[in-house]
């Protein structure tokens, strides 16, 4: 028996960019669900930065820096889908935006549903 930690067991939650998950009804939509995150440069990355700048090529630390946002705003929509009910999330878009000089926010937004 696992303790109870508080946190809904997040089943297996299926994801698409369309408005459907295909072979697969949707039975009821339950409204649009979020995930986001705000995160801040870091002084390292910035000055590898300013480097690439010079000589070109790939913007490492920031590509991470990127990818890891992506994964714990996705991981946050997934939270609110299943609180929700939801066992799947269609519609699936990312944004970013300025927050204050050097943070973005980077926000997952989708409409959870049920399907058969």
């Amino acid at each position: 028996m696992q303790p109870n930690t508080g946190t809904p067991q997040v089943a297996q939650i299926a994801l698409s960019n369309i408005e459907t998950i295909p072979g697969r009804t949707i039975i009821q939509s339950l409204g649009v669900v979020t995930g986001s995150t705000v995160r801040a440069k870091h002084i390292g990355r910035d000055i590898m930065a300013g480097f690439k700048n010079i000589v070109g090529g790939e913007l490492k630390g920031y590509t991470e820096l990127l990818q890891e946002s992506r994964n714990e705003a996705l991981q946050r929509l997934v939270l609110d889908a299943a609180q929700r009910g939801a066992n799947a999330v269609v519609n699936v878009r990312f944004a970013t935006s300025a927050v204050a000089g050097g943070a973005a926010e980077l926000f997952a937004y989708g409409t959870a549903v049920i399907i058969q």
